[in-house]
């Protein structure tokens, strides 16, 4: 593997207790840990929470130079398949700038 090939893990997990969301995004390149954001939101489905910080890694990571992959790792399948359905009136804000995020990224190479 030559050194400039790049492996971005974007790890989320989005948990509510009490009407209020608890999401965290770690973002990895290479086993080091470049960002941990952590938000809290009242009011808010945790499927909502959770293409948050999702779009929120991949603004962060689209910006890095030499990034070829991008691993997202997420403990919803439910959230997963809502990134890819435009229908769905709730996400669309998120799932418009998660599309424009990856077309930017996979426009880049």
């Amino acid at each position: 593997m030559s050194t400039d090939f790049k492996i971005v893990v974007i790890v989320s997990d989005t948990s509510i207790k009490n009407q209020v969301a608890t999401s965290i995004a770690y973002v990895h390149i290479h086993n080091n840990p470049i960002v941990k954001t952590l938000y809290y939101v009242i009011n808010i489905t945790s499927t909502e929470a959770e293409l948050f910080v999702i779009r929120y890694g991949i603004n962060q990571i689209i910006q890095l130079p030499n990034i070829n992959h991008i691993i997202i790792v997420t403990d919803s399948m439910y959230t997963t398949k809502r990134i890819f359905n435009s229908l769905i009136y709730l996400y669309q804000i998120h799932l418009f700038n998660i599309s424009k995020e990856l077309g930017e990224f996979f426009r880049k190479d």
